[in-house]
C-alpha cells in the first residue's frame, strides 16, 4: 500500500535539514514518511514550480477571537500558509480557560499560547481604548499564572510580559522582574515586548535569560536596536551571545524598514520573523506571516534564511523541535509557496514604503498529513 498523500515535484526547502532540492514528499499516519524521488501514494499532489517547506510558525500572532478585542480568526492565518500559531499573551489567567475551550481546542491548525502574567491578558486594546495591562500592578498574578501553565503544558508554551510606555505606563521593568520569577519557576522562556521608554531597551536586554525572546527586536526610534550611525548597539549584540532571541512581531507600530536595512547590513539577522498580526494590522501593515517574510526577501534575506526563520527557528524558540522540519516521523505538516515576480508595494509600521520585486503566497497546507480544504474539517480533496 503507499503513502497517505504524496507532494510531487516540489522545491523542499527544509533548512533543519540541509535540504534544498526538487523532490516528492510523503506523509503516512499523520507523519512525515519520507522525502525523496518517485514516491507514490494514494492521493498524489502535482507541486512542481512550488516551494514545499516545513509547516509553517507564526511566533507572534492574537487569535482570541472574540475573547479579546485584538483577536482574529486563526482560520484566516492558516489559509495563509501556517500550521502553528502562537499567540502571545492575549490570555491571562483569568482568562485562559475560555481562550482553550472556544478558540484553541476547535482550531484546525496548532495554537500554542504565551501566557500573559497579567490576569486578564490584553483586555484594553482598540481603536478607541487602548489600557496597557502591565500598567496596574494590581493586575500582575505570577501565582495563577504558573498554576494555569502547569495545568495546560501542552498548549502554553511560556510567559508573556508586555513592557513600555504603551503596555506599562510607568511601571518600568517590574512586570518584567514578576514575569521572569514566573518563567523561571516554570522553566520556560518569556517572551517580551518592548515599546517606547520606561524602560529602555538596554534595561530590558539584562533582565532576560538564554532562550527568552525579544519580539519587535526590529522596531523603529524610540528603543530601536541601532544607533544614530547605523551599528548594531552592544547591548544587543551581547544579549545574542547570551543566547537570548530575537523575534520581528511586526504588527501595527513595531517594523520599520529602516532599521532592518541598519540590522541585514551589519549582518544582524533576525532569529525568527513573526507576523503579529491582530485586529488592527490584519489589514496593513502587517497582513500576515507571509507579507512580512517577503519584506525580508525584497531586503535582501535569503529565501532559506526567511523559510529558517518561519520554522527551524521558531521551532527550536518554543522547544518543539518535533515541528520546523520535514524530518521522516516529524509531525505531517507542509506549507506550500508559491515565490511570485513583480512589482508589488510594502509599507512598514511608520508608513515607509518599499518597491519589492517578488512575493511569497499560500499555495496548500498539509495538516496531519493531508492536504487542507481550508474549512475546519481535514479532507484530502484538493
Amino acid at each position: 500500500m503507499g503513502l497517505d498523500l504524496v507532494l510531487r515535484g516540489g522545491r523542499v526547502i527544509d533548512p533543519a535539514q540541509g535540504v534544498d532540492a526538487v523532490m516528492d514528499v510523503g506523509f503516512e499516519g499523520g507523519r512525515v514518511a519520507k522525502i525523496g524521488g518517485e514516491l507514490s501514494g494514494e492521493v498524489v499532489k502535482d507541486v512542481s514550480g512550488r516551494i514545499v517547506t516545513p509547516g509553517l510558525i507564526d511566533l507572534h500572532t492574537h487569535v482570541y477571537l472574540g475573547g479579546t478585542s485584538l483577536g482574529v480568526d486563526p482560520l484566516r492565518l492558516a489559509r495563509g500558509g501556517c500550521t502553528t500559531l502562537v499567540d502571545t499573551g492575549s490570555a491571562g489567567p483569568g482568562n485562559y480557560p475560555g481562550f482553550l475551550s472556544h478558540v484553541i481546542e476547535p482550531s484546525p491548525v496548532r495554537i500554542l499560547a504565551f501566557l500573559n502574567v497579567s490576569f486578564a491578558g490584553i483586555f484594553g486594546f482598540s481603536t478607541r481604548v487602548m489600557v496597557g495591562e502591565s500598567g496596574d500592578l494590581r493586575l500582575m498574578a505570577p501565582t495563577d499564572a504558573i498554576e494555569v501553565a502547569r495545568a495546560n503544558l501542552d498548549t502554553i508554551v511560556g510567559i508573556k510580559v508586555r513592557v513600555g510606555l504603551h503596555a506599562s505606563q510607568y511601571s518600568g521593568v517590574i512586570p518584567l522582574d514578576i514575569a521572569r520569577q514566573a518563567a523561571e519557576e516554570l522553566g520556560l522562556p518569556m517572551m517580551v515586548h518592548i515599546d517606547h521608554a520606561p524602560p529602555t531597551l538596554e534595561d530590558v536586554l539584562t533582565r532576560m535569560r538564554k532562550g527568552d525572546i525579544l519580539t519587535h527586536s526590529f522596531r523603529p526610534f524610540p528603543n530601536n536596536p541601532c544607533t544614530v550611525e547605523g551599528k548594531v548597539r552592544k547591548a544587543v549584540i551581547d544579549a545574542r551571545e547570551r543566547g537570548i532571541i530575537f523575534d520581528i512581531g511586526h504588527g501595527m507600530g513595531s517594523f520599520a524598514f529602516k532599521t532592518a536595512k541598519a540590522m541585514l547590513a551589519n549582518s544582524f539577522l533576525p532569529d525568527c520573523i513573526s507576523s503579529d498580526v491582530h485586529a488592527l494590522c490584519i489589514d496593513g501593515p502587517a497582513f500576515d506571516l507571509l507579507t512580512t517574510m517577503s519584506k525580508f526577501l525584497c531586503l535582501g534575506m535569503k529565501l532559506n534564511d526567511v523559510v529558517r526563520a518561519a520554522t527551524q527557528a521558531p521551532a527550536k524558540a518554543l522547544r518543539r523541535e518535533n515541528l520546523g522540519s520535514l524530518r521522516p516521523g516529524s509531525i505531517g505538516e507542509a506549507s506550500i509557496l508559491a515565490l511570485e515576480q513583480g512589482t508589488f508595494d510594502y509599507v512598514d509600521s511608520t508608513g515607509e514604503h518599499l518597491a519589492g520585486d517578488q512575493r511569497l503566497a499560500a499555495a496548500g497546507v498539509v495538516l496531519d498529513g493531508h492536504w487542507w480544504n481550508g474549512r475546519s474539517d481535514l479532507s484530502t480533496n484538493f
